[in-house]
């Protein structure tokens, strides 16, 4: 059955009404309901804010390195030390590594650019963050409906958003309604701030339908693979920071890995690969796996414990193709928009920024009185922020890669090391993108094949004990919330012209191409999917669409 007819046979749903709804229980949904709340509090005004979060728990769906610069949590709570916010290791060293196959390199300091100095920052779990946030969010009176994904978004006669509808629970795998059926509810509010973080499957819609990338650069991603790691206590380093450039990656391809070292003997490593790359046999995820048999890693990972493994796509295009963040009534907010600032390969202080400079512009514009129109006073203290300085001093950094890594290596070191000791805030040209990520893929005709190792069980996995350990389970009857707009092109298409990529950029084993009686046929193993949304970005004919499963379904990550 359509969602139409479900509403005919069961509607109409039940519907609650809120000042501010905020879709996403990330660092910036929650900064932004926290904010609203501390705003109503010193003004003496009741503003009711929810937050609807699609993952079992606050924290459950979040995957980030992370090292965390504390100028924007300083900003939003001030006393985050005295009430006891997860942010204990302070960085103690940095080291930035070019790795050929069995060597390495280190940059000198006194050479490594201020975005991969750490000084004053924090490595720190963003899921254990997050749920700290939620608790302070809640303790300010912010309601937050965990397990319920925000399905669509709704409109008003006058085509502003109203706010937004959750999926309908107990739908089985033929799209009919089980016993067990129930019928989503609607959230209306006065404004709906959208933090569902990168490619979020509401925001792309309501990037399409207000024509909200206008003008701006096609938007660029990566794919971010981690791993969290017990190590043994000699091997222990608390606040190393360590980031690596070149192998396995060739020169072509934009990519980069890091090490952190938590306290506890605990070490999250990972590897970012931008999802611009042009072979089709190329694997991230096996990627990924390879870095770990580098001597300089591999030292660190022999005697250790795996705990955690996960991906998530990551919004990279920076400011210069960051779409419109405002339209009749809500607002994007964090990595939904893109705030991340990739050369720093930090977004976590962004989203909390955005977050709260959102929230101060709702605020003012429910105390006028106002609803559903524009709330162009965020944008406009965005451009006047540190933060807006922040990303247009590094808006030429993921371009400069599509001109190879030598080049990038020297024009990030004359942007980010040499023109600010010179005077310069900014570089005084810009360099700008022109195809979406998915273009950028070349016929399996014209490329080589990888080749990649066989893993071993202790520090390189295959990709189903790896999804074992994220903790993934979706709902066993339910419909596939990985769709497909024509069911004929993984075949005729993407298998004959690209020898099925998607079996390869999924890091969760979803897609796979099996012969079914002599005939080739795509299998969706959807209840794998991490929720990474690689498939949604990389699909080389954009079939694939990734729709919010139902509620609570996912992840559920432990410390990462």
């Amino acid at each position: 059955m359509t969602s139409e007819e479900i509403l005919a046979r069961y509607g109409p749903r039940e519907a609650m009404e809120y000042d501010i709804a905020v879709v996403g229980a990330g660092p910036a949904g929650l900064a932004t309901a926290i904010r609203l709340k501390q705003l109503a509090t010193e003004h003496s005004k009741e503003i009711s804010v929810v937050v609807l979060e699609k993952g079992s728990e606050p924290g459950a769906h979040i995957l980030s390195g992370a090292i965390m610069d504390p100028r924007a949590i300083d900003e939003l709570l001030p006393k985050w030390k005295e009430d006891g916010a997860p942010l204990h290791q302070l960085v103690t060293a940095d080291r930035f590594l070019f790795l050929s196959e069995t060597g390495a390199r280190a940059t000198p300091a006194f050479f490594l650019p201020d975005c991969f100095k750490n000084h004053g920052n924090y490595v720190i779990s963003l899921g254990n963050l997050v749920k700290w946030l939620a608790a302070q969010a809640e303790a300010l009176g912010v309601e937050i409906f965990a397990g319920f994904p925000a399905a669509e978004v709704l409109y008003d006669e006058g085509g502003a958003v109203k706010g937004v509808a959750t999926g309908n629970l107990g739908i089985g795998k033929n799209g009919e309604p089980t016993a067990d059926f129930q019928l989503g509810m609607e959230l209306h509010a006065k404004y709906t701030i959208f933090a569902e973080g990168s490619r979020g499957s509401l925001g792309r819609q309501l990037i399409a339908r207000f024509k909200l990338d206008a003008g701006k650069d096609p938007q660029s991603y990566g794919i971010g693979l981690k791993e969290l790691w017990e190590v043994e206590p000699a091997k222990a380093q608390p606040g190393l920071v360590i980031h690596t450039a070149g192998w396995p990656l060739d020169a072509a391809t934009y990519g980069g890995s890091f090490l952190y070292h938590l306290d506890h003997n605990q070490v999250e490593l990972g590897f970012v690969v931008g999802l611009d790359y042009s072979n089709p046999y190329l694997s991230p995820f096996e990627e990924f796996q390879r870095w770990k048999l580098h001597p300089e890693i591999r030292q660190t990972l022999e005697g250790a414990k795996r705990l955690g493994y996960g991906a998530r796509a990551i919004t990279a295009g920076g400011i210069l193709s960051l779409p419109k963040t405002v339209f009749p009534g809500g607002a994007f907010v964090g990595c939904e928009a893109g705030y991340l600032n990739a050369s720093r390969i930090k977004g976590s202080h962004g989203a909390l920024k955005t977050g709260m400079l959102a929230a101060e512009a709702a605020f003012d514009a429910i105390v006028a009185g106002r609803h559903h129109d524009e709330l162009s006073a965020y944008p406009a203290a965005f451009e006047k922020s540190w933060l807006h300085a922040e990303l247009d001093k590094a808006r030429n950094f993921k371009q400069w890669f599509k001109k190879g890594r030598a080049m990038a290596t020297l024009m990030t070191g004359i942007e980010q090391w040499l023109l600010p000791k010179l005077g310069f805030k900014a570089p005084p040209w810009t360099l700008h993108r022109a195809k979406a990520d998915h273009l950028y893929l070349r016929p399996a005709a014209e490329c080589e094949k990888i080749a990649y190792p066989k893993p071993d069980g202790k520090i390189t996995f295959d990709r189903l004990s790896s999804v074992f350990v994220s903790n993934t389970n979706h709902a066993e009857n339910q419909p596939a919330h990985l769709t497909l707009k024509d069911p004929s092109v993984p075949v005729h298409i993407n298998l004959a012209k690209f020898a099925g990529p998607e079996s390869r950029y999924c890091p969760a084993g979803v897609y796979e191409f099996v012969n079914d009686g002599g005939t080739e046929r795509l299998q969706i193993n959807a209840q794998n999917c991490v929720h990474c949304k690689t498939c949604d970005i990389k699909d080389p004919t954009q079939n694939i669409v990734w729709v919010t499963p139902e509620g609570g379904g996912g992840p559920n990550y432990v410390g990462m």
